[in-house]
């Protein structure tokens, strides 16, 4: 499986928990099915095993939206890659802005979600973050600097280079990993640019989740893909 050119990360945002998660996930759906496009959705961990038995084996790839560097045993509170595949996702993003990873962590993280089956993609500030993000040969690196998260100013505009270098340095340690460009990505013209700059996809959350319509936003946004 690769990964979709547009994943939505619902945070843990209250339009986007429970009966809220299960509605996005079928709009996710029924866009994907619209346009011919996969489309990536990461609900909150609550949501996971509900979300997945709703839309799971369709045009909708399910992610957590983190797991922790943890072994399964004594780990009251953690949420290990095992538990992330038992409840049925297809794989996890790790190390956003918003849930940071020591590399070292990131790394064993990286490998037991392999292990695991499911697919990664691992967040990135810059490009040298992206650089060492690459190197652990994830499936997708996605390049968030944190200061333009939920703005509305998508770095594919704001700083066009950042996302060149990203994708340059990513490529150079892993060809086979794709590059997803996030923090303000709000429209079909973003995704558009983004797209033109390198990248393979986006990474977004307020902009659809938040959205008065988030279909019509998730439409806008893979109208940037064609």
């Amino acid at each position: 499986m690769r990964i979709p050119p547009i994943v939505v990360n619902f945070k843990a945002y209250s339009e986007a928990v429970g009966d809220n998660a299960v509605r996005l996930a079928k709009i996710a759906a029924e866009v994907a099915e619209e346009v011919g496009v996969k489309i990536g959705i990461c609900p909150a961990h609550t949501d996971l095993y509900r979300v997945v038995k709703e839309v799971g084996d369709g045009d909708v790839v399910v992610f957590a939206q983190a797991v922790d560097a943890a072994e399964p045993g004594s780990r009251t509170g953690h949420v290990t890659p095992e538990m992330v595949a038992a409840a049925g996702a297809d794989g996890t993003l790790l190390n956003h802005s918003e849930r940071r990873m020591r590399l070292d962590d990131l790394k064993d993280v990286c490998r037991a979600c392999m292990n695991e089956g499911l697919l990664t993609i691992v967040c990135a500030s810059d490009s040298m973050a992206a650089r060492a993000a690459g190197a652990l040969q994830p499936h997708a690196v996605a390049v968030e600097p944190p200061e333009l998260i939920g703005t509305g100013t998508p770095v594919s505009k704001a700083d066009p280079e950042v996302v060149e270098r990203s994708v340059e340095a990513v490529k150079e340690v892993s060809e086979d990993t794709a590059v997803l460009c996030g923090a303000g990505i709000t429209d079909g013209s973003d995704v558009r640019a983004a797209i033109e700059l390198g990248s393979d996809g986006v990474l977004v959350a307020s902009g659809v989740v938040l959205a008065d319509d988030p279909k019509e936003a998730l439409l806008d946004l893979a109208s940037g893909l064609e």
